[in-house]
């Protein structure tokens, strides 16, 4: 007899091919991990060759790769980046409010589980029913968590669309939640954009973040489909000041003014929401996704003098020091005189997304390369995921996406194929549910 799981995914009786009594949990992949630190399975333990395996074995402290999941702000924004990503927005089909809450009750135990590195559900990858589809797809087995983070937004179609409110969610969608203006330039493709919802899975380990998406769309089969999904490699952003400044597929230094996770007051000033009342309270401790696919035109710059494109960066490609001289991390001099005018050209990269061409905002970048093979026409599809996180879109990300568009020598090269904003909610505590303050 087939029942209900907490994670929405059916349960499997107990029996087994073979009429066999089924064991009544199948083993975790952290359950692994103990085993194979103990000697169990030497193999998979010289496979992983992971400083955290050995940690816990040992002693029974938290593996080290693990991320937490409960806490005041979800995981996956000030979280020190991982290097993998794939990220999914999905459309919701079910229509009841409860249905809706059943679905974020499901994938928060989930997410619970994946971010442990744990199998999906009760029974795992190999426990179940052997007549029935496994609770978990299995891919990550032996796999350790990876530092594995996934983070759950909605977008403005999840409040309303063009017959309505929806799910009694009349009068919670926050102001700051707009529908995206058209940018100077943007070429979108509605099958990239937009979205009810969307997931951000980040982790070390490639395989990893793709398990956590697949599982969840498994789970939201029927109630949630997949809008569009995407798959980014090398973080060109750090969030940390231990993380070094990664580079970009025209190959610079991408962030090195990003915001980091060390930097409290600038979070609070620039990504996390606080201080709402009313109707908007629920999103305090949460924050704004915004997600952009920016295709590159990599043929043209790869045949680009070395020159030009630190004219157009504002900076050195080796180094990542500003034309104004010094190192990576010395301010520009903006009004330091070059030849025909100022050494840092007023329409480089650099110039327009510095803070002080934009009232003084900065947002949390958390952006990956990507690559989904060639065009047909012999040329890569390629690019920037850009994603940041600011405490509210018009005021941080509208008027500098605007000036960019417009000024920036960069967008030659670039073209916007792809467009998303989304609410994230805060973290939440024990017992509780991903969106949970917006539907009490």
């Amino acid at each position: 007899m087939l029942g209900r799981n907490k994670t929405g995914a059916k349960a499997p009786d107990q029996t087994t091919q073979g009429g066999e009594a089924a064991p009544k949990a199948a083993p975790s992949r952290r359950s692994l991990l103990v085993a194979a630190g103990a000697g169990g399975l030497g193999i998979a333990a010289g496979a992983l060759g992971h400083a955290a395996l050995g940690a816990e074995a040992s002693s029974g402290a938290q593996v080290e790769d693990i991320v937490p999941f409960h806490g005041q702000h979800q995981a996956g924004i000030a979280t020190p980046m991982q290097d993998r990503m794939h990220i999914a927005a999905f459309d919701v089909t079910v229509e009841g409010r409860d249905e809706l809450v059943a679905l974020l009750k499901d994938w928060t135990a989930a997410i619970e589980h994946l971010m442990k590195g744990a199998d999906v559900g009760e029974f795992g990858a190999t426990g179940g029913n052997y007549d029935a589809p496994p609770e978990d797809t299995g891919e990550a087995i032996g796999l350790p968590a990876s530092h594995l983070s996934v983070t759950v937004g909605f977008g403005r179609t999840l409040f309303e669309d063009s017959r309505g409110p929806r799910f009694g969610l009349q009068g919670r969608i926050p102001a700051a939640l707009i529908d995206l203006p058209h940018f100077p330039g943007d070429a979108l493709e509605e099958a990239r954009s937009g979205g009810d919802l969307v997931i951000q899975a980040c982790a070390d380990d490639p395989q990893v973040a793709v398990h956590a998406i697949r599982n969840l769309a498994r789970i939201g089969f029927g109630r949630a489909r997949v809008r569009w999904s995407q798959i980014g490699f090398g973080r060109t952003s750090s969030t940390s000041t231990s993380q070094m400044t990664p580079r970009n597929l025209f190959g610079f230094k991408d962030g090195t003014a990003n915001l980091k996770a060390e930097e409290q007051k600038a979070l609070d000033t620039h990504v996390w929401v606080g201080g709402n009342t009313g109707n908007e309270a629920w999103m305090n401790g949460g924050t704004y996704l915004v997600a952009r696919r920016i295709r590159m035109h990599i043929e043209t710059w790869d045949r680009t003098s070395l020159g030009e494109q630190e004219t157009i960066f504002g900076r050195t490609k080796r180094e990542g020091a500003p034309l104004s001289g010094g190192t990576e991390f010395s301010e520009p001099d903006f009004a330091m005189p070059g030849r025909g005018g100022p050494i840092m050209p007023v329409d480089s990269h650099v110039a327009l997304a510095h803070p002080s061409a934009n009232g003084g905002v900065q947002m949390l970048r958390r952006g990956f390369n990507y690559t989904d093979g060639s065009d047909g026409l012999g040329r890569l599809d390629a690019g920037l995921f850009f994603i940041a996180f600011v405490i509210d879109p018009r005021t941080h990300y509208v008027p500098m996406q605007n000036a960019m568009a417009k000024n920036d020598a960069l967008v030659e090269y670039l073209k916007h194929t792809g467009s998303g904003l989304f609410a994230v909610p805060p973290g939440i505590a024990q017992g509780q549910f991903l969106g949970q303050s917006l539907f009490s």
